[in-house]
């Protein structure tokens, strides 16, 4: 009989334990035979085992090692689990993926969330949707629209690269111990063509860095030395108006004209 185990706050573990949130997953992932799924963080496996004799087998990455034996020992009668012990942040999916495309759903611990989208982001040729559990603040950012005060440079960077959903909340009580802020379930599927080729890509990320550090600014200020209002009116954004006012494919079009006016 093994030990009940004690979420450790250093890595940010809040158990997932509600079975109706569980099934709520599920139904959002449709598991179907073939599919290579990849869990980050199972922690004791509450949605590993019900994934886990939907999908007959299935990839967990864990940095607790003492959280290995549970898995193991749980999952031993109900399919297929193959246990990374390892930090995801330093997974190469596309190694993982071996020419397939793996489905990375995941309980994320909130100090890592993003970092870990734009890791699994750097390997989307190999990644064919993701369902993760993020910080419900954190999931109106990356879902937002322009207009809206939570968007911003992460809404950006992720719908220039992805199609984000958010699908549902999740109450505190959910998890055990009950963190202090509510949760949500994310669906991000990255774009089959990207958008944008890599020095595209850093010439946007430059843009958004400049164009939200002041809020308050508008885009002919903020962007002063960067694109001056011929560029921004060339990509059909108006240089009078903010950051939060312009949508995304306005920006996919300024980072192409300015990254293809970068030298090589």
């Amino acid at each position: 009989m093994l030990a009940v185990h004690v979420p450790r706050k250093r890595f940010g573990q809040h158990f997932l334990h509600e079975r109706g949130v569980i099934e709520r997953i599920l139904r959002a992932l449709q598991p179907a035979p073939g599919d290579r799924f990849v869990e980050i963080g199972p922690g004791e496996g509450a949605l590993t085992l019900p994934l886990l004799a939907e999908a007959g087998r299935l990839t967990a990455i864990e940095l607790d090692r003492d959280l290995i034996p549970v898995l193991r020992e749980r999952a031993s009668s109900v399919g297929e689990l193959n246990l990374i012990e390892a930090d995801a942040l330093t997974v190469d999916f596309d190694e993982l993926a071996q020419g397939d495309r793996l489905r990375l759903v995941g309980n994320l611990p909130y100090n890592i969330s993003t970092p870990l989208l734009f890791h699994a982001l750097h390997h989307a040729g190999a990644i064919r949707d993701m369902h993760f559990m993020l910080q419900k603040e954190v999931v109106q950012r990356m879902a937002a629209g322009h207009g809206s005060k939570t968007y911003g440079r992460l809404s950006v960077s992720l719908q220039s690269r992805c199609r984000v959903e958010h699908l549902f909340d999740v109450a505190p009580g959910s998890f055990r111990p009950p963190p202090k802020v509510d949760s949500a379930i994310v669906r991000v599927v990255p774009l089959e063509r990207p958008l944008l080729e890599p020095g595209e890509q850093d010439a946007l990320d430059r843009l958004l860095r400049a164009a939200f550090a002041q809020r308050r600014k508008t885009l002919r200020n903020a962007l002063r030395g960067v694109a001056g209002d011929a560029v921004l009116e060339a990509c059909g954004i108006d240089p009078g108006v903010r950051a939060e006012d312009v949508p995304v494919a306005s920006y996919v079009a300024l980072a192409r004209h300015v990254g293809s006016a970068s030298p090589p």
